[in-house]
């Protein structure tokens, strides 16, 4: 009998499907490797009544995965990466971030009709989402929308679109993939249109911290661009002292045309902006991507210097 490894996970559909995937590559790398779920609940699964804004954000879908491995109860936790906190507890650490899917939005149509383009919702249609990112987005292409909260894992949200006839909502590409529903998507959105959360598309693991065993059995599930990627949108993030619940998007990409040094090359994209879409702003900055947070707090700063710190300021009041 090997040894046996236990992971942490949130238990909605999705949130199993990311650890099962964590899970049976661990198995086929590690032959002879026990991998089990213990399926924990967090404070955002059980508050499902108030928007996410309202209730804080600050570890609201890890905090109680992180006091279970910091107490022995499980060895590591699957997050989904736009989930985590920037500031990570004593005593823990990412040790990986997997290869991003799709890391675009989509529109996900109602009973109401199937549009084709973020001009083709319809005028003064009601959409549903949670998400002050996506809000300010919108709004900022289409100041007719009218917005209500709805919160849930992805079939909740799916049902409410027909139990209270929305004409749609927005979720992530990347978690419809995993669901194996990508048809449910009515269109993406492009990145001039709305850029995704900090870390969509990607898985991060945790571990305690200087847990050698775990480095090294999750070390082959580490994609390199990928985490290039995140470690700037998240020191950008953490420069503005954002969080899930702040309207900020970040979209980073390891460019396949290296400098005239030969190398590589990180281009990181970022959207600030008011609750209706009134007051935005974005920049973009491309730099060396093997020194992705000094890119992250380089435009930051860029973003501050602009007027971000009086938008969040106004967000966050």
């Amino acid at each position: 009998m090997g040894d046996v490894l236990r992971i942490g996970s949130r238990g909605s559909r999705l949130a199993l499907i990311q650890s099962e995937w964590v899970r049976d590559e661990l198995v086929r790398l590690h032959p002879g490797l026990q991998v089990e779920i213990e399926v924990i609940q967090t404070k955002g699964d059980k508050l499902l009544d108030a928007p996410l804004a309202k209730i804080g954000d600050k570890g609201l879908f890890t905090k109680e995965l992180e006091a279970a491995m910091l107490k022995g109860r499980t060895d590591m936790a699957v997050h989904s990466a736009k989930d985590m906190p920037t500031a990570v507890p004593d005593g823990l650490a990412i040790v990986a971030f997997t290869a991003r899917e799709d890391v675009r939005d989509v529109f996900v149509s109602g009973p109401g009709g199937r549009p084709a383009g973020v001009d083709a919702i319809a005028q003064g249609a009601v959409v549903g989402t949670s998400s002050l990112r996506r809000r300010s987005q919108l709004l900022a292409l289409r100041p007719d929308i009218r917005l209500v909260d709805i919160r849930g894992n992805v079939q909740t949200r799916l049902r409410k679109l027909e139990e209270e006839d929305l004409a749609g909502t927005i979720l992530a590409a990347a978690g419809l993939a995993r669901l194996q529903q990508p048809e449910l998507a009515a269109f993406a959105f492009s990145f001039e249109q709305m850029l995704p959360a900090v870390g969509q598309g990607s898985l991060a693991i945790e571990a305690r911290a200087g847990d050698t065993r775990v480095e090294s059995l999750v070390l082959p599930l580490v994609h390199e661009p990928s985490s290039l990627a995140l470690r700037a949108e998240r020191a950008l993030m953490h420069r503005l002292e954002g969080g899930c619940q702040v309207p900020i998007a970040a979209h980073a990409l390891v460019s396949q045309v290296p400098d005239d040094l030969g190398e590589e090359q990180l281009r990181l994209q970022a959207f600030v902006g008011s609750l209706d879409g009134t007051d935005t702003l974005r920049g973009e900055l491309i730099g060396p991507a093997q020194a992705p947070e000094g890119l992250g707090i380089a435009l930051a700063e860029d973003l501050l210097g602009r007027g971000a710190d009086r938008i969040l300021a106004s967000v966050r009041g």
